[in-house]
């Protein structure tokens, strides 16, 4: 039995009960957390002591319960003690119907069980059953019941109290009662209609309609390892006819019994030797995929496995899969079976891709302080933060080195991510002109750089950074396909002496020219285990292929395995070896060239246009193209969004165009938006325009080369 209490005016309850509602009841979803304070000898509902018409909200947060003072709660039961509740007719009713000359009081209990709304936003108001809000709909041409969009259980589509309508989208109805629980779960970050994602127009209609949102964040995101599950790989053999004596769930990594699993789907498996792969780098496809892949024409480009000599095996050993078991929850890897059956091709946008794999950045935020002179350190130093995750959203803050004041200002995320690909670009962990390779940099091994970069490279394509585009063709293909299927080329050897020999060898003309030529490397060929035995002409294309690959691939193996396993950060390696022409595009290629068309269908204007401002803004775009101009196009939009390019997966916010009565132009990177001045004259405005542009870019560069330079 609870201990009873006076709460004044002679009223008594036990203290387990709300003292509003009197009830023991404690369900959250119903009435708002249940909360005691033995030290007042108090209990109450949330949502009893939030719609109560008396009280109002004077402390702050952590101040008696939720931020409504002790006192003010016990004035407010003892003004509710002396209203009757007019569904129960008890005293306490602490509720009252906000609609003018309306009498009717009531526990909030009470007011659920007649059907009352209350409004959790705002005044908090509450509204009786005559006088509650109601969904109007003009025409109704449902005939059938229509399914809850979120328990699936099939509703009359006509509006009530229990059955509610988007405001979005007409064809999407709701039982209240599974909206209410999806509210609790989702928060206010996460709740939007279930069809068309708008979260604007359909919280607004639900919080008028009585449901309360609360503002936390979603179950599922403060739950630890919520979704553990979905990191698990599946780790079975499924072809017919499985060899490893340990039996289809057992897993050696590093050798032949390792679990290879469908690079298409990712749901089913082999062992290495189940399917005579060579290594883990081969690709893979299980039955179900492969006949997706004949059906949409694309099998006879798809690369065939090398069956064993052996009599004893089949091709059915090899090809013939058994069905993996499968879950009730869509998996990730039947997603990707949908998105092949619904394309006729592997082809797919990496714009797309890039979105996806953005899906798994959350609303939860961390913010980098970086030092714009120092672009790679302060990056290192976020990026290693043990607090650092890669899937929170990136804030950028600019720090100065040296500050004393600790001074910082807002930047620009996609700024920052293109100025950090730039400085990868140029560092010594790559070599090479324009398409490059990995180098070997001793001590960047020991600080475990060329994982870091492989992270941050990974992290900035995901997060809406600019397209690398210095990758060569054979850091990509070995990345793709593996170091042991990938061929380089003399482009790939940026060590001129290394060059020359491999010139000599290949334009050796006599058996003799060439056995001289590898007498005067004897040392060098020795040293990288390339010597061979020379009996024809031919067999020096084997030694240039030789040392090609020792010196592209092999001297390289260790930076590169871990450049690749930085790499598989967020997931972004697994989706270049799915889709490799799609990323070759990015990740080997430079952007296209801007031109005044695309920068001008690039920027909106968001507030009224100047009409005579507008137009000088087009003139100077086909003038800057035209080569009138002593600014690029690219300066342009690194002024309005610190960008030299425009990312693979678009800029957020979109690049705004505002005219304003000023005499220069002003760019805000971190908004992209770009202000233009309102001047007499396009010969006032293009000058302007070239000043300012031109001497801010010059002062950022010099203060990059001041400390490089340092």
């Amino acid at each position: 039995a609870g201990k009873s209490v006076g709460i004044g005016d002679g009223v008594k309850v036990e203290l387990t009960a709300c003292v509003f509602c009197r009830k023991n009841d404690d369900c959250p979803n119903k009435y708002g957390e249940k909360k005691t304070k033995e030290k007042w000898n108090l209990t109450v509902h949330y949502y009893c002591l939030l719609m109560s018409s008396g009280i109002w909200q004077r402390g702050k947060e952590e101040e008696g319960v939720y931020g409504f003072l002790i006192e003010d709660i016990r004035k407010e039961v003892n003004r509710a003690s002396k209203l009757k509740c007019c569904v129960c007719k008890k005293n306490g009713a602490s509720i009252g119907c906000v609609a003018p000359r309306c009498k009717r009081s009531y526990h909030f209990p009470c007011g659920l069980q007649r059907e009352c709304i209350f409004q959790f936003t705002g005044n908090f108001a509450s509204f009786c059953w005559d006088h509650r809000p109601v969904q109007i709909i003009t025409s109704n041409n449902y005939r059938e019941s229509l399914p809850c969009t979120i328990c699936l259980e099939f509703i009359e589509p006509i509006p009530s109290y229990n059955v509610l309508r988007s405001p979005c989208c007409k064809n999407a109805w709701f039982h209240r009662d599974c909206l209410q629980v999806q509210a609790i779960n989702a928060g206010v970050f996460f709740f939007r209609c279930t069809i068309c994602n708008n979260s604007d127009i359909f919280q607004k209609e639900m919080l008028r309609m009585g449901i309360h949102i609360p503002e936390k964040d979603a179950s599922w995101e403060l739950e630890e390892n919520a979704y553990q599950e979905l990191l698990q790989h599946y780790e079975r053999c499924d072809v017919r006819r499985c060899r490893c004596k340990e039996g289809r769930d057992y897993n050696a990594p590093d050798s032949k019994w390792e679990i290879k699993r469908c690079h298409c789907c990712g749901s089913s498996g082999t062992h290495l030797a189940c399917s005579s792969l060579r290594s883990w780098e081969q690709n893979w496809e299980c039955l179900e995929c492969r006949g997706i892949i004949y059906n949409s024409g694309e099998f006879q480009k798809a690369k065939k496995h090398v069956l064993p000599n052996s009599n004893n095996v089949g091709i059915t050993d090899c090809l013939l899969e058994e069905s993996s078991p499968k879950l009730p929850r869509q998996s990730p890897g039947s997603q990707s079976k949908d998105l092949l059956r619904q394309g006729s091709k592997f082809r797919r946008n990496v714009s797309t891709l890039l979105i996806e794999l953005g899906f798994q950045i959350k609303k939860k935020t961390k913010r980098l302080y970086i030092n714009k002179a120092n672009i790679w350190n302060s990056a290192l130093d976020a990026f290693r933060n043990r607090n650092f995750n890669p899937s929170y959203a990136i804030e950028v803050a600019y720090v100065i080195e040296n500050d004393n004041f600790g001074s910082e200002h807002p930047g620009s995320k996609q700024e920052f991510l293109s100025l950090l690909m730039q400085h990868l670009e140029n560092s010594s962990l790559f070599e090479g002109s324009l398409s490059k390779n990995l180098s070997l940099n001793s001590q960047a091994l020991k600080e475990n750089l060329y994982y870091e970069a492989g992270k941050m490279l990974a992290i900035s394509l995901v997060h809406g950074g600019p397209s690398p585009g210095f990758f060569s063709k054979t850091l990509f293909n070995c990345l793709v396909y593996g170091p042991e299927n990938t061929q380089p080329i003399l482009d790939d050897v940026s060590d001129f002496d290394v060059a020359q020999i491999i010139i000599r060898i290949n334009t050796a003309t006599t058996v003799a020219d060439l056995k001289s030529i590898i007498n005067e490397c004897y040392n060098y060929l020795e040293l990288i285990g390339c010597l061979r035995l020379i009996t024809t002409l031919s067999d020096k294309y084997m030694l240039v292929k030789d040392i090609l690959g020792y010196h592209v691939i092999q001297r390289v193996h260790t930076p590169f395995e871990s450049f690749k396993q930085g790499l598989k950060t967020l997931g972004v390696l697994e989706k270049i070896q799915a889709y490799p022409e799609a990323f070759c595009s990015i990740l080997c290629h430079k952007p296209e060239s801007l031109s005044a068309k695309i920068l001008s269908e690039l920027f909106t204007v968001h507030t009224l246009p100047d009409v005579k401002a507008l137009g000088f803004w087009n003139s100077y775009l086909q003038a800057v193209e035209d080569g009138k101009s002593t600014t690029t196009m690219e300066d342009i939009l690194i002024f309005a969004t610190g960008c030299s390019s425009i990312p693979p997966a678009g800029f957020k916010p979109t690049p705004s165009i505002e005219c304003l009565h000023v005499d220069f132009p002003v760019g805000n990177k971190c908004n992209n938006c770009l202000a233009i001045p309102i001047t007499n004259t396009y010969k006032e405005f293009q000058e302007n325009m070239d000043f300012t542009i031109r001497n801010t870019l010059r002062l950022e560069k010099e203060e990059s080369s001041h400390y490089i330079g340092h």
